[in-house]
């Protein structure tokens, strides 16, 4: 169903894990977000993490069977006598797109986001489940040209 995804992914995730997230303040490179998928009955189901996100910074688009999930992580405002000790947390924009099959139903996607997940669920295309082909023997059709 999920036919490939980001072919540079493993290697912008080692990249970001060698030089270090992207930088607070930084909202110009699109950092990567964790992803499981999973065929589930007849629908696929796409798990993002997207930990510390507004549910109103997420985009989803889906263009020619690709799906977009663009969300952003904005600081938090401490106040002005805040003086940052550690900062570790990926600020900025996060970008995944997926490459989806034509098996999927791209016209019936659902989102939900909770608790830091963005999970997304795309039914399976009626064309693309599995169907039962009856077998016909033709005897009786045969039967009715010998007899006339």
């Amino acid at each position: 169903m999920l036919m490939r995804s980001e072919p540079f992914y493993e290697f912008n995730r080692l990249a970001q894990q060698f030089f270090g997230g992207t930088p607070a303040g930084s909202w110009t490179r699109p950092a990567t977000m964790p992803v499981d998928a999973v065929r589930n009955g007849d629908e696929f189901v796409i798990a993002f993490d997207l930990p510390g996100v507004d549910a109103d910074s997420i985009n989803i688009d889906v263009e020619r069977n690709v799906l977009t999930v663009r969300a952003e992580r904005r600081p938090i405002d401490l106040g002005e006598k805040a003086v940052t000790q550690m900062s570790e947390r990926p600020l900025g924009v996060f970008s995944r797109q997926l490459f989806l099959g034509d098996a999927l139903d791209t016209e019936r996607i659902d989102a939900a986001y909770e608790n830091g997940v963005l999970v997304v669920r795309i039914p399976i295309a009626e064309k693309a489940k599995p169907r039962k082909v009856a077998v016909t023997t033709g005897q009786a059709d045969r039967q009715k040209s010998i007899t006339s």
